[in-house]
């Protein structure tokens, strides 16, 4: 039994607090409680929220008690006594996408931690979409991560002069961010394919409004004009496996022997579509995804990848999060996760043409 309360919070009553058919069913306050425990309802907020502070005896008048109503602290008349609903508001771009789960068990295993519960939307992608459930969360929840957000920079700050607000995969100014430093990992595997052969490297991008991909592809930039390997941009239709399974033509018709994916779905989305054709990889065609997701080992050849540290960054932006809430003075950071290469199967020395 857990809950929090306050004297002349109002609570909900479970099934076992019967009523008359047709009545409304009474809302149980800590009242009740105090009553059938025999004791002051100040006596039972202490009960509920620092147990340490009443004697073994009166705890177990104030449990049983509860137990008879089988109530469950009502949130909302908390966060009016209070001001803090205990909640962490958590909006991804795709929840289908495994590149946040690690994201969301990394956010709410720091959130429970500190005694928050993470509460979850999606945006599929979309920045109305995002904005409108941002809104609707703004008033559950005590502040908001958003995970790799489509909305524009202005409108994350227009959020956050209302709850506090920590982005990741994004930079924006004014507001705190995690965000996995790409350039290790890139460097890496630039390296190896220039030491495998490759000339030609093409890397297929994100979505359109997607910070990450852009900043992923000005780290393969930088690090091919290093390396002397030429490389070109491709667009894809979306960052999913039918969005790889759909660019592999454009691909091989590249002339490119090597190619790098904004994240693991389309690389192994792309390596299906590749193999569905006849084509060898990694012996035509070396493929490097990003991200490391669970899965991104079974494929066959097992996928090459840049791995993120994906479940350190929801942790990092939790834990950050809760530092403002709890009156961190601490200046806006912005925290960076290193990367790094996993090679595997998928790449390898250029064979053939």
């Amino acid at each position: 039994m857990s809950a929090d309360a306050a004297p002349g919070e109002v609570l909900s009553s479970g099934s076992r607090f019967k009523e008359k058919e047709g009545e409304k069913k009474k809302s149980v306050t800590i009242y009740d409680i105090a009553k059938v425990a025999g004791v002051n309802p100040s006596t039972v907020s202490r009960a509920l929220n620092k147990p340490g502070r009443v004697s073994a005896k009166t705890q177990r008048l104030v449990e049983d008690a509860v137990d008879k109503f089988d109530f469950r602290a009502n949130p909302f008349a908390r966060a009016l006594q209070t001001g803090q609903t205990k909640n962490l508001g958590l909006i991804v771009a795709d929840i289908t996408n495994p590149t946040f789960f690690e994201i969301i068990r990394g956010a709410g295993r720091s959130a429970a931690l500190r005694d928050y519960t993470l509460v979850l939307a999606e945006s599929s992608e979309s920045g109305d979409a995002e904005l409108t459930a941002a809104r609707r969360m703004l008033g559950t929840v005590d502040g908001l991560i958003l995970a790799s957000p489509r909305m524009d920079d202005e409108d994350i700050r227009i959020l956050a002069g209302d709850k506090p607000v920590v982005v990741i995969h994004r930079e924006i100014q004014g507001i705190p961010c995690v965000i996995p430093d790409a350039a290790k990992g890139i460097s890496q595997a630039v390296r190896a394919l220039t030491a495998h052969g490759h000339k030609k490297l093409v890397y297929v991008a994100g979505p359109p409004r997607s910070w990450m991909s852009d900043r992923r592809w000005e780290g393969i930039h930088a690090a091919c004009e290093w390396s002397s390997l030429v490389a070109t941009r491709m667009d894809s239709t979306a960052p999913t496996l039918e969005g790889g399974r759909r660019v592999a033509r454009a691909v091989r018709e590249s002339g490119a022997t090597a190619v790098m994916t904004y994240n693991d779905l389309l690389a192994i989305g792309l390596m299906q579509e590749l193999q569905a054709a006849g084509v060898e990889v990694p012996d035509a065609l070396s493929i490097v995804g990003f991200d490391d997701i669970f899965g991104a080992d079974f494929t066959t050849p097992s996928l090459t990848t840049i791995r993120s540290p994906l479940g350190e960054c929801g942790s990092l932006a939790a834990r950050l999060m809760l530092d403002l809430l709890g009156g961190s003075e601490s200046e806006t950071q912005t925290l960076l996760a290193e990367t790094e290469l996993v090679m595997r199967g998928s790449t390898g020395r250029l064979l053939t043409v």
